[in-house]
């Protein structure tokens, strides 16, 4: 049967209208949520995050491309104070390529909680050198020599890198559970998506190079993050929520493989942190009333700061 100019016409809009129905659908989906009924549990919850995108948004952005946020996306930092020590890293093309697709995921994610709760200024950030070879050292028992350099190859900041997406990653888990509102949900849902994959992307970089000797240490990458894994447990004092690149069979999936491209308990589903886990863990020191490490001044946002006035008497 032959086809009418009215049918042709027809059948030609309805083509066009489901080439393009994702993104009509996508953008409805988040039009109907009324983030004006989050309740400020949810608040809470939504902004404590702000503090690790941060973090990851400036170390990504400055590591790839010399600098962060003050001249990528000023309006997001909210006349916070720059960053202390962030730099460009001496990144091969293959590696800048990937840690400059996280940095813009990363202000994507910022832009993203900040139309959603009112959020707060950028705290002050220490990504210097002394900053991570602290924890490098810590993560020993002992000095590196040199002092571990997160800037100084592709590797190395890479196993920088290993520090800080996971622990956000679990803290999205954690705070899932504890979300009210189907559009907090939706929003920690979309987040804990995109960390899980650049920590997945992260340690399988990794992986691949696990019984590579770091230079100068002598130190295989798969025991660089199996140090870092036991020093989150440490810190964390809430048990065992972290693991390296190679375990032990019995700790692996299924309790019968060494590699461990990703972490995950006895069913292979992703650990979750509390916030309180989190901030003793950026903070390095294990106490959440105590800033320190990449927070000098302290976390933001009502969680954060509602330890920081609630120090425990000696």
């Amino acid at each position: 049967m032959a086809l009418t100019a009215t049918s042709t016409a027809t059948i030609t809009t309805l083509l066009v209208s489901l080439l393009f129905l994702p993104k009509f659908y996508s953008f409805e989906l988040i039009m109907d949520y009324d983030y004006s009924s989050i309740s400020k549990s949810d608040v809470d919850l939504l902004e404590f995050p702000l503090n690790l995108e941060f973090l990851e948004a400036e170390f990504f952005l400055h590591g790839s491309l010399g600098y962060g946020l003050d001249k990528f996306a000023p309006n997001l930092t909210k006349g916070g104070p720059s960053p202390i020590g962030a730099k460009r890293a001496k990144l091969d093309p293959f590696t800048q390529d990937i840690i400059k697709q996280f940095a813009f995921q990363e202000v994507g994610h910022l832009r993203a909680i900040q139309k959603t709760v009112k959020g707060f200024p950028r705290p002050l950030l220490d990504l210097s050198v002394a900053s991570f070879a602290k924890v490098v050292d810590r993560a020993f028992g002992r000095p590196l020599a040199p002092p571990f350099d997160p800037y100084a190859s592709g590797l190395n900041f890479l196993l920088a890198s290993y520090l800080i997406p996971y622990v956000g990653l679990t803290g999205y888990v954690g705070a899932n559970s504890k979300l009210q509102a189907p559009a907090s949900k939706r929003l920690v849902a979309g987040l804990l998506a995109v960390e899980s994959g650049q920590d997945a992307i992260i340690r399988a970089l990794l992986y691949e190079r696990a019984t590579v000797k770091v230079p100068p240490y002598g130190i295989t990458v798969a025991e660089f993050t199996d140090r870092f894994s036991e020093l989150r447990n440490k810190l964390g004092h809430a048990g065992f929520k972290d693991e390296g690149l190679v375990v032990p069979p019995v700790e692996g999936a299924e309790g019968k493989i060494i590699g461990n491209v990703l972490a995950g308990n006895r069913n292979s589903i992703a650990f979750e942190r509390s916030p309180e886990e989190v901030l003793r863990i950026v903070y390095g020191g294990g106490n959440e009333h105590k800033p320190g490490g990449f927070y000098p001044k302290g976390a933001k946002g009502r969680i954060a700061r509602s330890h920081l006035h609630s120090m425990p008497t000696a």
